[in-house]
């Protein structure tokens, strides 16, 4: 944050700084740029802020609340690790909701759809080719939301979109683990569930959005069940 920014922060809006501080330390949680199981200090923050501790301690209410921090028993926090023992619930969901969101796109879209989702799947190749990570991660969010909004079921979009979200770590992980070689299946793989939408080919637009949740599922797993050590730079 440069000093321009600071000296701005008491001219926000009332509750502005609190969305501030939530929008960018949940960015930073989940992007892995403050990894899991750092200490969170209220202190510190509204120094780096330049604000009181009473937006802080709003904005990590609301970032405990999505359970990205949590408060130990000596009232300490710390950013949420990553619950890799539960993570065949987080899998499960999503398989499913890439299922039903593809298959709700092809059924209920509208012309003016298509050329949204071809956008970020414009935005995500040219993020593949770039080898970079955190904009592969954001444009593919914003791929699969486009096609869940398609699908015309806004519970389905909120749902799949606070997956999407707390996916995002594991994501990054995923990525990383090809140590920056992305495979074009990627790229491959939504270009064919685009034409799978805009046919309205219902059951190849399930198909095709089982197996690429399954595919991410399959290459996480091999992650976590490797014999060597995972060295990533947080």
């Amino acid at each position: 944050m440069t000093d321009t920014d600071s000296n701005s922060l008491p001219e926000r809006k009332r509750g502005s700084g609190v969305k501030m501080v939530y929008d960018l330390l949940r960015d930073e949680i989940l992007d892995l740029k403050i990894a899991p199981g750092s200490p969170v200090d209220e202190v510190q923050l509204a120094e780096r802020f330049k604000m009181s501790r009473t937006p802080i301690r709003e904005a990590l209410v609301r970032l405990a609340g999505e359970g990205l921090i949590e408060t130990l028993p000596n009232r300490s926090t710390m950013v949420a690790n990553i619950d890799f023992l539960n993570l065949h619930t987080l899998f499960d969901a999503m398989v499913l909701m890439y299922r039903v969101t593809t298959r709700l796109a092809a059924q209920n879209h509208r012309a003016d759809d298509l050329p949204i989702i071809r956008g970020f799947h414009e935005d995500y190749a040219a993020a593949v080719e770039a080898r970079d990570t955190l904009a592969m991660i954001a444009t593919n969010v914003a791929f699969h939301a486009a096609i869940a909004e398609a699908g015309r079921n806004p519970y389905f979009t909120s749902l799949f979109r606070r997956l999407l979200d707390e996916g995002r770590r594991i994501l990054r992980l995923y990525y990383q683990s090809y140590e920056e070689q992305f495979p074009q299946l990627f790229v491959d793989e939504h270009a064919a569930i685009i034409a799978a939408i805009e046919a309205r080919d219902i059951e190849e637009a399930d198909r095709l959005g089982k197996a690429h949740a399954e595919q991410i599922v399959a290459q996480v797993q091999r992650l976590f069940s490797r014999n060597d050590r995972l060295d990533i730079a947080l």
